[in-house]
């Protein structure tokens, strides 16, 4: 049995939901379920018994040494994270009360359990750490892409919050023997995914014929990694990572954010003809310290576990447009409540003003 945390968000409930069909080993699901984690992205599994669901916070002590206690898994696999950069501006006290201080409670549990094994069992064990790119912060037009030895410069709230975290799980390592390993992956898309981001976002709001905002020029470039490989990515790392080793996980897709948005504009044509979106697109004001480029070299997983994404951007997309088109229902019922007021707070006062 492994525990994942953070299960019920997007990249976590993709990543339990692809492990069921890969292989048949329990999971306990431990997740807050705050504004993004969703029980209706783990619906499929409701009367499964290999999936265990539990309600609380990374940072209960009692309740994490209770569930390690009591069904004993070889791996923690942790996604749970406050996440997004733009509400780590609006509100970073969040941010560090879960992604730093709830990491190092989870840490300091895990090392206490891993200790008390039997010999087997805590060679066989596992603490795999999930965070971003954002820790090392931005790149040049010109300068080579993230590795897994790039100096941490996070610019963020949220990054910041995150590179904290991949401090700690070193620090454990290093200093505890704690077998951890930790991945960096580059900007996620995909089924499930809360619409806040930026694919998600546009195709709720082209559909509903809304503007589609673009922060600043557009010209920001990030590397996208379709879900599906990711969680592919996170199984191979679990199963033959080196102990204290940390993975960069990309998709081998830089693109400008306005050529995403183009491209999703098309793509959408071809499923809903007669449309123009790219007459909805809208120019904001750029976010506060918007870092210019990421980009993932991910030739460590590759060399080291034969991992490499199967997904181009262009069948990555054309597979997640049609999931959003399929499966209107959820759409609906994650957009409402406090991500409507997100959206007021983010875009709305600058969507109808292209620069």
């Amino acid at each position: 049995m492994i525990l994942v945390t953070g299960a019920a968000g997007f990249i976590g409930a993709n990543f339990v939901l692809d492990w069921f069909v890969e292989r048949d080993e329990p999971v306990v699901n431990l997740d807050l379920l705050t504004y993004a984690g969703n029980l209706g992205n783990l619906a499929s599994l409701r009367d499964d018994p290999r999936h265990v669901f539990v309600r609380g916070d990374i940072g209960d002590r009692t309740l994490v040494e209770g569930l390690l206690g009591r069904y004993r898994p070889r791996a923690i696999v942790n996604f749970a994270a406050e996440s997004h950069v733009d509400r780590s501006i609006h509100g970073p006290a969040e941010f560090i009360a879960t992604n730093v201080v709830g990491s190092f409670n989870l840490l300091d549990v895990a090392k206490a359990h891993w200790l008390a094994l039997p010999d087997a069992e805590r060679e066989a064990f596992r603490f795999l750490h999930v965070s971003t790119d954002e820790v090392y912060g931005s790149l040049g037009p010109g300068d080579p892409a993230f590795s897994e030895t790039t100096p941490y410069a996070p610019n963020s709230p949220y990054s910041a919050s995150k590179a904290a975290s991949d401090h700690l799980v070193r620090a454990y390592h290093h200093t505890y023997g704690l077998p951890t390993l930790t991945s960096n992956c580059s900007n996620n898309y995909g089924p499930l995914q809360f619409p806040e981001k930026l694919i998600p976002l546009m195709i709720v709001n082209a559909l509903a014929g809304k503007p589609l905002p673009v922060y600043g020029d557009g010209q920001n470039v990030r590397d996208w990694l379709y879900v599906g490989d990711h969680c592919s990515a996170l199984r191979a790392v679990l199963d033959g990572g080196r102990p204290g080793e940390t993975y960069n996980v990309g998709g081998n897709a830089e693109i400008r954010n306005l050529d995403v948005v183009h491209t999703l504009c098309r793509v959408l044509a071809e499923c809903v003809p007669g449309r123009d979106f790219t007459q909805q697109i809208a120019f904001v004001k750029d976010r506060p310290g918007h870092d210019r480029r990421y980009a993932i070299d991910a030739s460590k997983i590759r060399h080291e576990l034969a991992w490499a994404p199967r997904e181009t951007f262009a069948t990555g997309l054309a597979r997640t447009v049609r999931w959003y088109l399929d499966h209107r229902a959820w759409v609906d019922a994650v957009t409402s409540g406090e991500y409507q007021k997100w959206i007021s707070l983010n875009y709305e006062a600058g969507a109808s003003d292209p620069a």
